[in-house]
């Protein structure tokens, strides 16, 4: 045998060093989740690593986003952006509505 089903990968097992509110997107080097429940420190939970979520992007004047373009989580200040920084942000997915100058959130596919 060399490889062996597990599950079908929508989520992965996830126990995080410190408390993990719903919502929050976790990075673990190139791999993105969004945690859909809060998870305590040290105890067990899961991330989502499909689906289509509102996530953080800047608002104000040239920060519209359009539909249909690669997007990347900024670590630092925690939200997407089409810019990956030279390799800082990772890659979170593709966006499936478009944003305007104005919103704080863009609809995001993850991929991985």
């Amino acid at each position: 045998m060399t490889a062996r089903f597990i599950h079908d990968g929508n989520t992965i097992d996830y126990t995080p060093g410190a408390d993990v509110s719903a919502g929050d997107v976790v990075v673990q080097g190139d791999l993105i989740g969004v945690s859909k429940l809060d998870i305590a420190t040290g105890v067990l939970g899961a991330l989502a690593v499909t689906g289509v979520f509102d996530v953080p992007k800047t608002a104000g004047v040239g920060e519209a986003i359009a539909a249909g373009l690669k997007v990347y989580w900024d670590v630092a200040d925690s939200v997407a952006k089409t810019d990956d920084e030279s390799g800082a942000n990772k890659y979170l997915g593709k966006t499936v509505a478009a944003a305007g100058d104005d919103d704080t959130t863009v609809r995001v596919r993850l991929e991985q």
